[in-house]
């Protein structure tokens, strides 16, 4: 009876605690949402987010599609409003405003954190490669789901034009996964190219425009020769591969009067040039002409014409004859070169270089005369050394190959039964040209193949004598036979 009456008292405590709570439930300043609430405040998200339908309140449970501008993303493409559970006051939930987003999977879950575009591709511009023929760069996906149709295309930025003519490139690059590379097919030289990475239909996720580096120009195509004023003219160059910034003119002269004589000057000549005079011009010289044009990478391939100053018209092969050499010593190694200075007097230096050749024809002559050969190495024979260092004001005979050491070169002996061709060079450099000024002798150290003069005279006076013995037997031949028909004639007579 006690327990029941301590029952009584305790539920006739309670009942008004309960009606209490109810009313602070209903009270507005407690935090939560009632469970009757059926509508969502509008989300204060990222402000470039783009709701679908656009309203200030929306009702639970209510799909809400989520979009961005170009190249971004949001993270759900579907919200809904709801309600949970935050807490339990007095025996009672306290409910509050939640949003839920639909995954890839379909699956409906709940959004706690702020919801931003996202920038659907990221392109790291360190790992842009550029180069005249290609352009790669890495992609990055962030939203690997979103990203299951994107293709790259790379395309002309404008329509080329005459005189330079880009073909456009063909065809476009399906992209997957979260990450990868991109790779432009071959494309032109110094063009100006469209990358870009869409999503069908229609939504571009990247663009940009590259403008492919600098290659080497062309050769040039058109090149004449002025007879009257004895000058070269030719086309400027396009800068279709290239930014023009001059030519490399090389001119290889040789004389008409002497084969030995050979002439090689290598102009840099300004973009803006198109003329330039021949070297010594005369009747009857030969030339070859290179002529390449140079932009910021480089030289490109060179346009050769070879012709004579009085017939352009008509290419004629070079005289690729050395002057020869005759007083040699083969069981000395030795050769004696009479030589005479190629400077004339304006010129600043009469330095002139003995180059030493074996077995070098035309071609290799003109690259012998160009080039920089070093002196001779004590460990192995070399086929092109400088044998001396000469300062010539006047005519001289130089032995070859005596042995003698002097300001660091070598002039060794010449090794018996090898053919040779010794340059004599003179170099002039300036700030844009350089010429280089050769005369060569050309011999072969083999013994009894180039007699001395006194050797010609002995076999002179042999075939000499020969012939007079030859014909002092033809006469007596002739008068002894006359000798013998003379008695059979007068007995005739008689």
């Amino acid at each position: 009876m006690a327990l029941q009456l301590l029952a009584l008292r305790f539920l006739l405590v309670l009942v008004p605690l309960l009606a209490a709570q109810g009313q602070e439930e209903r009270d507005p300043k407690v935090q939560g949402v009632p469970w009757e609430t059926e509508t969502c405040q509008r989300p204060q998200w990222d402000s470039r987010l783009q709701l679908a339908p656009d309203q200030e309140n929306y009702k639970k449970n209510e799909e809400v599609v989520l979009s961005c501008i170009d190249g971004f993303q949001p993270p759900f493409t579907h919200i809904k409003c709801s309600s949970e559970v935050q807490s339990i006051s007095h025996g009672k939930p306290v409910y509050r405003e939640v949003w839920r987003g639909r995954n890839s999977r379909s699956d409906w879950i709940r959004i706690r954190s702020n919801v931003e575009c996202i920038e659907l591709l990221q392109v790291v511009s360190e790992s842009l490669e550029i180069s005249s023929t290609s352009i790669k760069l890495n992609w990055t996906c962030r939203l690997p789901d979103a990203c299951e149709h994107m293709r790259a295309t790379c395309r002309l930025a404008a329509p080329s034009s005459p005189p330079c003519e880009a073909e456009e490139v063909e065809g476009e690059e399906m992209l997957h996964g979260k990450e990868g590379t991109l790779t432009c097919p071959p494309l032109q030289p110094y063009t100006v190219y469209s990358v870009t990475i869409s999503l069908p239909p229609s939504t571009i996720l990247f663009s940009w425009l590259v403008r492919t580096e600098e290659g080497v120009p062309d050769k040039p195509e058109k090149l004449w020769l002025d007879p009257n004023k004895g000058s070269l003219s030719w086309e400027p160059l396009p800068s279709c591969k290239g930014e023009i910034i001059g030519y490399q003119l090389n001119i290889t002269t040789r004389s008409a009067q002497d084969g030995g004589f050979l002439e090689m000057e290598r102009l840099r000549l300004s973009s803006s040039v198109t003329e330039h005079p021949l070297p010594q011009h005369s009747p009857g010289n030969s030339y070859v002409v290179a002529i390449q044009g140079v932009t910021a990478v480089g030289a490109g391939a060179a346009a050769r014409w070879e012709f004579r100053t009085n017939s352009s018209d008509t290419p004629h092969p070079l005289d690729t004859g050395c002057r020869s050499i005759r007083d040699i010593s083969p069981s000395h190694g030795t050769a004696v070169l009479p030589l005479r200075p190629i400077a004339r007097p304006p010129e600043a230096t009469r330095e002139h270089q003995l180059i030493v050749a074996v077995a070098h024809n035309g071609t290799a002559l003109e690259s012998t005369c160009s080039g920089e050969p070093q002196p001779l190495n004590a460990s192995q024979q070399p086929d092109t050394y400088v044998a001396a260092v000469l300062n010539l004001t006047g005519p001289t005979d130089f032995v070859l190959g005596n042995g003698t050491h002097r300001q660091g070169y070598h002039n060794a002996a010449l090794q018996p039964g090898w053919d040779y061709v010794v340059l004599l060079r003179h170099v002039h450099r300036s700030q844009q040209a350089e010429k280089f000024t050769c005369v060569c002798y050309s011999f072969s150290l083999v013994a009894g193949l180039h007699p001395s003069p006194w050797h010609g005279t002995v076999i002179g006076m042999v075939v000499l004598l020969v012939l007079l013995l030859l014909s002092a037997g033809i006469l007596w031949f002739v008068l002894s036979r006359k000798r013998k028909s003379s008695p059979s004639k007068a007995k005739e007579d008689n």
